[in-house]
């Protein structure tokens, strides 16, 4: 139902719709609800992390451990992938109730007026037509139009972004999810439910969708990779097996305990309890993490979209400065405080109090006691004003007539002890200030320039009082006595500006998205170091329609400033800067936000000034609202992408080593035999290697963390994969074979014979001593990738030092332990086989720091002098 067609079903205001002819509507048109987007069932988001690839691999080697008849091995990965699957089904399912959130906006009952009388309805049954009553404090129930305004004012920011509420006089639209934070009106409502503004924000929600995390793809691409490798080396294996004379059976239970052995076991779970614990870190710096991946999603951030008021500024209005035609006043104080000092000249002091008294008595807004500190009541520059005066040491003054503010006016004025005062927009009030005005006229370019809001306050020349409101607004345009300019800002929050240098030393690139005006965003944001000289100012409704070339406009090194920026603009930003190759942050609080949130790679919500909808549309939330905050997660996040790679490393190296056994009985043709069984290995896997690589997982920022670009490597990438796989793997690889070929040589084995069981087990457990040795040492290498194992403070990672002992522990357990070393099939090494697994750990070391040393020159020769 449209406006014109509402307001023809209503014959008067004062009588409102019939009740029947509200229930005939209600049939017609449907409750006054939000539309809810549909669910996906628990079930199917539980089954979709049962059911993904690496679970799929992870199901494959249960299944075929338990056909290799190892049904303890089997229960253990099935119990790690429910673990992880039940885990990420938790996370899934908080951020999928963001939409659902959205009812939450609408009140639960609202008044009307029906046949003559004033009812309390519950908010579902409002319909178009209905007449609304509000008052400061309710929220709009649906969108209509103001049919009566005594100077309601709206907070519309969840909606439009526009941090300062809107004044709205009569025949203003309201929108529903809005409220009043002054005055009270009648409403005739024109649209509900699915007709609202509001219920378009449900749409955008519902068709954004969460782009995978690079994690995600990177560990896509290891797995499958890992998967091909695993199930080559079981099957060429297997049938060398056959060829060999072993039965097929046996060869085919070979093939399967070598694939399932080299299939990664602990990889999944180390990822989320090192995402787990970054996420605990950040908590610890007042940044919520709501999923997981976002955790290495920030690490990768290349982008960072932040909104302007509460996140680079307090957003604490206040009066900065005050010039007179008698000169400059300064006041200061902290917060709302109405304590604090003024400076000036003893005449620009009385002219400036004479104007405070006069701008306080012409507004509402109040600064107010609650719980023990000065909270803002009203519209926050009003409230600036109010402080203000009381810092000047006024007594407030009531207002025998006034006039309130209203956009079309652009001024308010008051009556106090007979003397006429307007407080408005310079230009407004400026022109008829004759001289003085014109003198102002300089001194308001500076203030704008500096990103301060300015409001003048003049006085009737005359001495005419006025007895009603349109008399008293009859005055401004008979000559006026200008008595100050005041300049207002929202200060920029502390740490703010070195968090934005630590953005540039990073490679991280920043744009300011603000519903309010381009000039005062352009000041503000180059004040705070956002924006270089150079920089991208622009209007939302200026952006380039071609999305290539909106990312060419905002993807500068010297910052951009988008400002009265939409819903929609913000969503389509954000995809447009991810197909120009970025990495997205998108900041927001309000529902307005709540699609660019999701839409983002990472999307930021405010915890202090937030909606629940940006919240839940989130990845992360800002305990504090503080921009450096999402710096601090950033560093965290890169961080944790760098320990995945140290655990990654450590454990392909494991692998490596593992691997070599088979390779070198499988190319011998059978006649030197395999070191390793395959409990061995998955002891290795499981057991000894499990907490060194969790680790790895909680290895604190170093101070290069945030130094240049983060590294676009993969985190499987050319450099983790030959250190694993050229360097430490094969060290290990090669010492765990000598060992295990010196001990069988050594107790009268040739080649080509068949060892006794005794002499087996004893060099199978050397060749396994020296592998889990190998890793104690490798847990201390993996720290750094560029600084050899002891020029690294053991202080800083004290889990590792932990960790290792408890490896030392449950090797000697499954080396001395007679049920267990028979089950795994190695036994107690001799005092040489010792020597050679505490030789392995040194030469691993050695080898590190020889090819650490060769990476760090390449890399020196490489950088431009």
């Amino acid at each position: 139902m449209t406006a014109g067609q509402a307001e023809s079903d209503v014959t008067d205001e004062q009588r409102g719709l019939t009740s029947a002819d509200a229930a005939a509507l209600l049939t017609r048109v449907g409750p006054n609800e939000l539309p809810r987007p549909p669910r996906r069932p628990w079930w199917r988001l539980l089954v979709a992390q049962l059911t993904h690839f690496f679970a799929v691999l992870l199901w494959g080697a249960a299944a075929l451990a338990l056909l290799a008849g190892m049904p303890t091995l089997a229960l253990a990965i099935a119990v790690i992938v429910l673990l992880n699957g039940v885990f990420a089904y938790a996370q899934e399912h908080r951020a999928d109730r963001a939409a659902q959130k959205l009812g939450s906006l609408m009140p639960a009952d609202t008044r009307v007026v029906r046949d003559g009388r004033t009812l309390e309805v519950p908010a579902s049954q409002v319909v178009p037509g209905d007449v609304v009553l509000l008052e400061a404090g309710d929220r709009v129930p649906a969108d209509g139009t103001l049919l009566r305004s005594e100077e309601v004012a709206a907070d519309e920011s969840m909606l439009t972004g526009e941090s300062v509420p809107v004044r709205k006089p009569p025949g203003a639209v309201v929108r529903a999810a809005t409220f009043l934070v002054q005055g009270s009106g009648r409403v005739l409502v024109t649209a509900t439910g699915a007709q609202t503004e509001v219920a378009s924000v449900a749409g955008l929600i519902a068709g954004a969708h969460r782009p995978p995390s690079p994690l995600d793809r990177e560990l896509d691409r290891l797995v499958r990779i890992i998967a091909v490798v695993a199930l080559t080396v079981g099957v060429v294996l297997g049938v060398i097996s056959l060829v060999l004379g072993g039965t097929t059976t046996g060869a085919l239970l070979f093939a399967v305990g070598v694939s399932v052995a080299l299939v990664p076991e602990g990889l999944l779970p180390t990822v989320t309890l090192s995402l787990a614990r970054g996420a605990q870190r950040m908590a610890e710096s007042k940044a919520l993490v709501r999923h997981l991946e976002a955790v290495e999603t920030l690490g990768s951030t290349t982008f960072i979209c932040t909104d302007k008021t509460g996140t680079l500024t307090r957003n604490e209005m206040t009066v900065v400065e005050m010039w007179t035609p008698d000169g400059r006043v300064v006041p200061q104080g902290v917060g709302y405080e109405p304590t604090g000092t003024v400076s000036g000249e003893p005449a620009a002091l009385r002219v400036a109090a004479e104007a405070a008294v006069a701008a306080r008595a012409c507004v509402t807004g109040r600064a107010v006691l609650q719980d023990g500190s000065w909270q803002p009541s009203g519209d926050p520059m009003e409230v600036a004003i109010d402080v203000v005066a009381a810092r000047l040491g006024t007594d407030p003054a009531e207002a025998d007539v006034r006039v309130p503010f209203v956009t079309e006016r652009r001024f308010s004025a008051a009556v106090v002890t007979g003397r006429s005062y307007f407080l408005g927009a310079p230009e407004r009030i400026l022109p008829g200030c004759g001289e003085a005005g014109g003198s102002a006229a300089e001194v308001l370019d500076t203030f704008a320039d500096q990103g301060r809001r300015v409001v003048a306050v003049a006085r009737s020349a005359g001495h005419r009082r006025p007895t009603t409101s349109d008399e008293l607004a009859g005055l401004l345009d008979e000559p006026l006595e200008l008595l100050a300019l005041l300049a207002i800002e929202d200060p920029p929050r502390d740490g703010v500006r070195e968090a934005l240098e630590q953005c540039r030393t990073a490679g991280i690139r920043v744009a300011m998205m603000t519903g309010d005006n381009g000039r005062t965003a352009a000041a503000i944001a180059t004040e705070v170091g956002l924006l270089l000289p150079g920089g991208v100012v622009v209007e939302g409704e200026r952006l380039p329609t071609d999305d290539t070339a909106l990312a060419d406009l905002l993807d500068d090194p010297r910052g951009a400033v988008v400002a009265r920026v939409t819903p929609a603009d913000k969503l389509r930003i954000a995809n447009a800067l991810r197909l120009h190759g970025h990495v997205v942050a998108m900041t927001g609080d309000g529902v307005n936000d709540a699609a660019a949130l999701r839409g983002a790679d990472v999307g930021v919500a405010m915890g202090l000034t937030g909606s629940d909808v940006a919240r839940d549309a989130a990845d992360l939330v800002l305990l504090d609202d503080h921009f450096a905050t999402i710096v601090k997660a950033i560093e965290l996040g890169r961080a944790t992408y760098a320990n995945i790679r140290r655990f990654l490393t450590f454990h392909l190296t494991d692998n490596v080593a593992e691997l070599a056994p088979f390779a070198v009985w499988a190319l011998s043709g059978g006649s030197i035999p395999a070191a390793l069984s395959v409990l061995q290995i998955l002891a290795l896997d499981i057991g000894t290697d499990m907490l060194p690589a969790l680790a790895l997982g909680a290895e604190p920022p170093s101070r290069r963390t945030m130094e240049g670009p983060r590294t676009q490597e993969r985190v499987a990438s050319g450099s983790v994969l030959r250190r694993a796989f050229l360097v430490l793997g094969p060290i290990e690889a090669v010492t765990a074979v000598a060992a295990f070929l010196w001990v069988l040589t050594d107790g009268g084995w040739g080649l080509g014979d068949t060892p006794s069981a005794t002499l087996l087990a004893r060099a199978s457990g050397t060749a396994f001593a020296v592998i889990a040795l190998g890793q104690v040492a490798n847990a201390f290498a993996c720290r750094s990738e560029t600084r050899p194992a002891w020029r690294l403070d053991p202080r800083r990672n004290p889990l590792v030092v932990a960790a290792v002992a408890v490896e030392l522990v449950l090797l000697a357990g499954f080396l001395g332990l007679p049920w267990l070393s028979e089950t795994l099939g190695g036994s107690w090494p001799s005092g040489e086989g010792w020597l050679w697994a505490l030789g392995a750990g040194f030469v691993l070391l050695l080898g590190d720091r020889v090819h650490k040393a060769w990476r760090n020159a390449r890399r020196r020769a490489a950088q431009p002098s």
